[in-house]
């Protein structure tokens, strides 16, 4: 994966994309009959130039979670991280991660897919009493 148009292509071949804008994509990860995850993916650039994939996925409206607890568990992670990002003008908890497109493999990207979204949908279920928010 060299560029966020191979990372386009790979996830297009997979999912029904839900959005597909020139430097992100969403579509929704299946994680049981039931409940489904939506997962974006975005192009960063840094300030030297280098640029990364950021995925990242909702989990709940910022005001259902607790600061402490939410800074406790991104201290825990090895891969994910949690932000706020908003989602029709709501502060929202989002659980992320970046990689950078250099060593990139479609495959770590199908790996993260599941690792994130499955996470994600945990916390959501932990967060809103097992209610799907998103």
């Amino acid at each position: 994966m060299r560029s966020f148009e191979d990372v386009r292509a790979h996830l297009g071949a997979r999912f029904a994309l839900t959005a597909s804008d020139p430097y992100q994509v969403g579509f929704d990860l299946d994680i049981d009959d039931e409940r489904r995850q939506g997962i974006f993916m975005g192009d960063l650039e840094t300030e030297s130039g280098r640029r990364y994939l950021r995925i990242s996925t909702p989990i709940a409206p910022l005001a259902k979670s607790n600061a402490t607890r939410s800074l406790r568990f991104n201290w825990e992670q090895r891969v994910g991280y949690l932000a706020v990002s908003d989602l029709d003008g709501v502060p929202y908890l989002h659980l992320c991660e970046n990689r950078p497109y250099d060593g990139l493999t479609s495959e770590e990207i199908d790996v993260l897919v599941e690792e994130i979204g499955r996470l994600a949908d945990n916390l959501e279920r932990l967060i809103n009493l097992g209610a799907d928010s998103v």
